[in-house]
């Protein structure tokens, strides 16, 4: 066990603290949890390359404890209507996509190198900002209306790069005779 790997562990652990926050209307602490899980985000990784500490164990659980933390996040901020339940549902179904499409290349034994596109990278932090801002929402009228304009981001950007991960999929598994 090295220190990015502790890192990713506790990221998955405060996914619950983080729930519970949320449950209990503790959003600004939920916001806290969610920023720490951020920073710890980045500093296994930092750590990792410099410190030549990266290992399989580490490069399967950093994006799934990255996952967990935004579907949970999605999932409950929806529930307690803090924001569009639809938009939940698109934001998991463009990850349902992207991990069954890695799974199909998988199983047809067509290795491919997963390099994230940066409108993928722009989707990912309009979708942390969506989450940070729905979670300060309760506390100011502004905030609020400006909600509506970062969930329409968020979802034209999902939607986009949800398509654009299914054609270069669809595109690499024809070039492959699949």
């Amino acid at each position: 066990m090295n220190l990015p790997n502790f890192l990713t562990i506790l990221r998955i652990l405060a996914i619950p603290v983080f729930v519970i926050c949320l449950l209990y209307g503790r959003f600004l602490t939920a916001l806290l949890v969610f920023i720490g899980a951020g920073i710890t985000d980045g500093l296994d990784g930092w750590i990792a390359r410099v410190y030549h500490q990266r290992t399989p164990t580490g490069a399967y659980l950093d994006p799934i404890a990255d996952k967990l933390m935004m579907i949970t996040a999605f999932i409950v901020l929806a529930v307690l209507h803090l924001i569009p339940q639809w938009l939940t549902v698109i934001v998991i179904t463009r990850d349902v996509i992207i991990v069954l499409g890695i799974l199909l290349l998988f199983l047809t034994a067509r290795p491919v190198e997963i390099k994230p596109l940066f409108i993928g990278k722009a989707t990912t932090v309009f979708q942390i900002v969506t989450i940070a801002w729905a979670l300060v929402t309760p506390y100011s009228s502004f905030m609020h209306d400006a909600l509506r304009y970062i969930i329409w981001g968020t979802t034209v950007l999902t939607c986009i790069t949800g398509l654009q991960y299914i054609y270069i999929g669809t595109k690499y598994l024809n070039e492959q005779g699949g």
